[in-house]
């Protein structure tokens, strides 16, 4: 083993050109499993249980980002392809540490695979979702999937009575199906002959629970290649911290449900589907409603390893009041990772009435996201 680690250190030194046609390294070296290629590629680092080489025998410090991978926490919500990215092109390539070398030039594609299949078989507790299951965020539906992230969402009207309205969203997951939600909106609403009014919405606390995930995945397609779908149910309570007078709450507790079911197809491309009822603490029909919100997208990749995802929502919600029809709208949008690790990104959307416009203005969506599970704002430039 210890020859075998030593031989691919060397060898990592030597340019493609060197090894255009030749056997690789771990054909080289009697080298076929994953967990071969692991034993005699990545244990002197990463260790035999993959926690980590003891720094006393690795001559290392551990970064912040050096993977666990059997923690089941750590590793599940992670995508395959950017564990074949980094295995691939190296820690830098997406942001982590230069410790991590680059394989590309030394192992063939089907060989990161194979170890990137044995990764990921290291978490030993079933009913973890898959991080591919993970679909991008939308504007206005909301996803099966739970995360811990942090989320600003800014809507402006387009035209109309000048409001700009925020809502900062903390979402924290936690075991293998459940995420705490914590949504506090605040903004500016115009005042009749005052100008803005500023002040706090409505906080709402709710609590995601996986119900259901499943990834498929054929034995000889590629590991990027999945499909698969989620579904989710979340209880939440609004609760009447707004100011009613600025146009800011609703003044009444509100309960919610919502089931959210998304579906993974082929090529990046996916669905997301939500649908729920909202019902105050004292019902009267002025404030009880229900909704479908949908999201159709596809992710494309480019160049460092960036990622643009457009998508477009079609979302209807139906006020359960008499005479009241339902109000459809459109939101074409994209969102796109901002740094190397991926867990920066934005989305920038505009909502579209398709029908009773009357009151209802265009507005410029925008969301600023960090997902925290994976570094710091200012990590993984």
């Amino acid at each position: 083993m210890i020859a075998g680690v030593a031989a691919l250190f060397t060898l990592l030194q030597c340019s493609e050109r060197a090894w255009a046609g030749a056997l690789s390294l771990a054909q080289q070296l009697g080298l076929r499993t994953g967990a071969e290629i692991y034993r005699g590629a990545c244990e002197a680092c990463h260790g035999p249980d993959g926690l980590g080489t003891p720094q006393i025998t690795a001559g290392f410090t551990q970064p912040d980002s050096f993977p666990h991978f059997d923690k089941c926490d750590e590793t599940t919500p992670e995508f395959t392809k950017d564990y074949t990215a980094v295995i691939r092109d190296g820690g830098p390539a997406r942001g982590f540490s230069p410790i991590m070398p680059s394989f590309g030039a030394v192992l063939t594609a089907d060989e990161i695979n194979e170890v990137v299949r044995y990764l990921r078989s290291s978490c030993k507790e079933t009913g973890w979702p898959p991080g591919e299951l993970n679909v991008p965020r939308a504007l206005g539906t909301e996803k099966a999937f739970p995360e811990s992230e942090t989320i600003l969402t800014t809507t402006a009207n387009v035209k109309g009575a000048a409001t700009i309205s925020n809502e900062l969203d903390y979402e924290h997951a936690f075991g293998k199906h459940d995420q705490l939600e914590v949504a506090v909106p605040f903004g500016w609403a115009h005042q009749p002959g005052m100008g803005l009014g500023a002040g706090l919405g409505d906080i709402t606390i709710g609590d995601k629970h996986v119900l259901f995930s499943k990834l498929d995945s054929a034995p000889d397609a590629p590991l990027y290649e999945s499909t698969g779908s989620i579904f989710s149910l979340q209880g939440e309570v609004t609760l009447p911290t707004g100011s009613v007078s600025k146009g800011l709450g609703e003044g009444e507790t509100v309960f919610g449900v919502f089931g959210a079911y998304d579906i993974l197809l082929p090529s990046q491309a996916f669905v997301q589907l939500q649908a729920g009822a909202a019902f105050p603490l004292h019902v009267h029909e002025q404030s009880r409603s229900v909704y479908v919100h949908s999201a159709f997208g596809k992710t494309f990749s480019a160049n460092l390893g960036r990622q643009w995802s457009p998508m477009l929502e079609v979302l209807g919600n139906h006020e359960l009041r008499t005479g009241e029809v339902t109000d459809w709208d459109l939101i074409p949008e994209f969102q796109v990772t901002l740094n190397r690790r991926q867990h920066i990104r934005a989305a920038l959307g505009y909502r579209v009435p398709i029908n009773d416009t009357a009151g209802r203005p265009k507005q410029v969506i925008a969301y600023f996201l960090w997902d925290w599970f994976d570094g710091g704002l200012l990590e993984g430039w």
